[in-house]
């Protein structure tokens, strides 16, 4: 006859719910897993596969019980860990729709905006344009693979315990967050200069010739001229973006490093 005590049952319990939680709140924040389209139950299959495969190469979980309120505490802190993971490859995907909000109001198209079921708001036309195109080549270059792949690395770099979680970990996120302004700009930045050229050109002919009807010219020339430097800009932005997906797999490292207190 085959006994189980309740300890034995515990720590069953707790070898697969506790990288369960992890794994399932990264699932739901990060970029292309969290899409509203992948049904619910498609990301906990997920997540659930993924479990099965890293429990048994974890080390031994803590010895609580599964109900009590240092269990409770470690959900918590892997809650957190999951979340923190996947916000810092969302970051780039924001960076990326910046560009587009900076792009489309250079151009005028500002106003055209519809609604994201990825975000739960309105998103510029530009905007939801070049996250498609970031999540292809997301796609693309195996980022998704590589993002899992970090992320059950992360238990050997952080494993599971009652330890708190540095708090320069966070501090260490919000510096990443830096990038949405700072990559964006930048993704923005060829075709915003030629745009300004073309707003202080305008300007300058208004002033010499006031009779020409500067809003009624100027509006189809900067959407016609924006519409062609980004068709020539977007083939060569994989680049960039490459960089932008390596250093985001970098900082989940950096946080995950940052989050683990020394004892």
């Amino acid at each position: 006859m085959i006994s189980v005590t309740i300890d034995q049952l515990y720590a069953w319990i707790n070898a697969f719910f506790w990288p369960f939680i992890r794994i399932a709140a990264m699932v739901g924040t990060a970029p292309l897993l969290s899409e509203s389209a992948i049904p619910t139950r498609v990301k906990v299959g997920l997540s659930v596969m993924l479990t099965l495969i890293v429990a048994p190469t974890l080390d031994p979980m803590p010895p609580l019980a599964t109900a009590s309120w240092a269990a409770l505490w470690i959900v918590g802190q892997q809650i957190l860990i999951g979340i923190s993971l996947g916000l810092t490859m969302r970051v780039i995907f924001a960076a990326v729709q910046t560009a587009g909000e900076f792009i489309g109001l250079q151009m005028g198209l500002s106003f055209a905006s519809f609604f994201d079921p990825g975000t739960g708001s309105n998103t510029a036309v530009l905007a939801r344009i070049l996250n498609t195109v970031t999540l292809l080549a997301f796609i693309a270059m195996n980022g998704h693979l590589l993002m899992i792949s970090g992320l059950l690395r992360t238990f050997d770099v952080l494993p599971i315990s009652n330890m708190p979680l540095d708090v320069n970990g966070w501090g260490v996120l919000l510096e990443w967050s830096r990038q949405i302004v700072v990559s964006g700009l930048l993704l923005a930045l060829p075709v915003m200069v030629v745009l300004l050229t073309i707003n202080l050109s305008l300007g300058i002919l208004n002033r010499t010739a006031q009779q020409l009807s500067v809003f009624a010219v100027g509006f189809p020339i900067s959407l016609t001229v924006g519409l062609i430097i980004l068709a020539a800009v977007l083939p060569q932005i994989t680049p960039f973006l490459e960089g932008l997906f390596q250093d985001g797999y970098d900082m989940m490292g950096s946080v995950v490093r940052a989050l683990r207190s020394e004892p």
